[in-house]
């Protein structure tokens, strides 16, 4: 295969795409076309990713793809599956010739692919995948720019884990606000047993929790339910977290 530097100016770079697409999928779908151009000897370009041990193929361009891709999901192997989950580079130069991956291979040949390529995506993470081309040709891949389609697959992981440290933050925001409103929940609780035991707010935490124990319910539904007993109405779960302008 031709190993230039990568200097492929139809293809986008990373910050570009990522500031002209509006979601994760519109992203890789254009990895995918953009693939499908750079490697014109490719009939069908996929992109696979893994979410709890389950493969999907996210977007796809050309043919091809989609039913190459299920049919090594079906028997669980395959060389975009290898790729994906040991993190290589799978090349088949010709299905008819390839042993590995049980019926797979000749299955791909009855179906017009004689070769492919998946090259690996965010390798070794929780949302691994791989970039699958499949040609009509034998050793179709033979002569690819593998170095921009390296940056293509490059460029996917930098997007993918963009958009898991974003659903992370998103995560750890509605988490934070969550504690919040049961700490302003508890607070509440903590000044009616107060003010009906007179005693410090030590105690009163103290007979809360009891309470919460002997009911064998969570501290905080203890404190919603005599809020709710006293006020007649729920509790007030404080502002919510808002970003700064």
């Amino acid at each position: 295969m031709t190993d230039q530097p990568y200097a492929v100016p139809d293809v986008p770079d990373v910050t570009s795409l990522l500031l002209s697409t509006d979601s994760l999928e519109q992203f890789l779908q254009v990895l995918a076309d953009s693939a499908l151009a750079l490697a014109t000897v490719a009939q069908g370009v996929g992109i696979t990713l893994e979410r709890q041990q389950r493969p999907l193929t996210v977007v796809s361009a050309g043919t091809s793809a989609p039913e190459l891709d299920e049919a090594q999901y079906g028997q669980d192997d395959g060389p975009c599956l290898q790729a994906l989950r040991a993190g290589e580079e799978i090349v088949v130069a010709d299905m008819l010739d390839e042993h590995r991956w049980g019926p797979y291979p000749d299955y791909a040949a009855a179906c017009g692919t004689r070769s492919s390529l998946s090259l690996p995506i965010a390798a070794h993470t929780h949302t691994a995948g791989a970039l699958n081309l499949y040609s009509p040709k034998v050793s179709g891949f033979a002569d690819a720019d593998l170095a921009g389609l390296r940056a293509l697959a490059a460029q996917a992981s930098g997007a993918i884990a963009l958009a898991q440290r974003i659903a992370d933050a998103q995560q750890y925001a509605a988490d934070l606000q969550r504690a919040m409103e049961s700490r302003t929940v508890i607070d509440q609780a903590i000044g009616v047993v107060m003010g009906r035991q007179r005693c410090p707010a030590d105690e009163a935490f103290d007979l809360l929790r009891k309470a919460s124990q002997h009911r064998n319910i969570k501290l905080r539904d203890v404190c919603a339910e005599l809020i709710r007993d006293v006020g007649g109405g729920p509790p007030s779960t404080g502002r919510a977290l808002r970003p700064r302008p």
